[in-house]
């Protein structure tokens, strides 16, 4: 609290000191998400928090504000990656994608107007690690193919992989290409396309898993190279959607893109806290 805002600000003739930290900007928005609240509630929400701690000499950020400097936060990556009680290097990552349904109008303005729906979303790359900690994320327009973002999503991870699977999407010589830059000693596990043949131009780990997949039988092949550790990828996208929605309150890419970095924190947050022990009873 004692970094919440800036009551001295100096003015030198170059433009005032903020007011309030990059910090308090991300606190807000943490709140907002976390209780799928608007703008306008996440202020008087958080004036109320302020209330009951009675920190009177203690504003909360105007709901303008909170918008205007959502993308300056200028995150890069999901934060709290890293725990001290999880090991540092990763195992295995899963990358998998989804759609975020961008803010337009709701049913009521549909039907009063009878007006169509004109929905549209944007597409949310994951890159997941064993632990469920969304190591990577890239929000891109819903044109943008799977394959194309690879690289993206590579680039945000910075520490050892050894095992990596995806999708059939996926399988591209191209994205062979990039997981083999950025992770020359990882397994990729990728099924093969349908109605995929062999071709002397294929990269040698794809060609590799076709021709395995193809003599020892598609669902053995995957048992075998550990296909099922995919399945956090899926996970983290139905934990986002369930936690924090299935849609983007910000209206513009910059604020959209920020947002769904800060949702990626947020999870990551909660799995450091805790994830639930799941296991088969009958």
């Amino acid at each position: 609290m004692k970094s919440w805002q800036d009551d001295v600000r100096i003015y030198d003739g170059t433009g005032s000191t903020v007011k309030y930290p990059n910090s308090t900007i991300e606190a807000c928005h943490y709140l907002r998400m976390v209780f799928k609240l608007p703008l306008r509630q996440t202020q008087g929400f958080i004036e109320n928090i302020l209330e009951m701690f009675s920190a009177d000499n203690l504003q909360c950020p105007d709901y303008t504000l909170l918008s205007k400097r959502l993308f300056q936060l200028g995150f890069d990556t999901p934060k709290f990656k890293r725990n001290e009680k999880m090991d540092d290097d990763i195992v295995a990552i899963a990358i998998d994608s989804t759609g975020l349904k961008r803010f337009g109008r709701d049913e009521w303005h549909q039907e009063k107007h009878k007006v169509n729906a004109k929905r549209s979303w944007r597409k949310a790359h994951f890159g997941v690690n064993g632990n469920h900690i969304i190591e990577s994320a890239v929000l891109t327009h819903k044109d943008e193919m799977d394959d194309q973002i690879v690289d993206a999503i590579c680039a945000q991870i910075t520490v050892a992989v050894e095992h990596i699977t995806a999708d059939k999407m996926y399988d591209t010589n191209a994205v062979y290409q990039t997981l083999e830059k950025y992770f020359p000693d990882a397994q990729i596990i990728i099924p093969p396309k349908d109605n995929t043949f062999a071709d002397e131009f294929h990269h040698s780990k794809r060609m590799s898993n076709l021709i395995e997949s193809f003599a020892l039988g598609i669902m053995r092949w995957q048992k075998l190279r550990h296909y099922g550790r995919r399945n956090v990828s899926e996970t983290a996208i139905q934990r986002y959607k369930k936690i924090l929605g299935n849609k983007l309150h910000s209206r513009n890419f910059s604020n959209q893109n920020q947002e769904i970095l800060l949702g990626c924190s947020i999870l990551n947050r909660f799995t450091h806290l805790g994830m639930p022990n799941s296991y088969r009873v009958a």
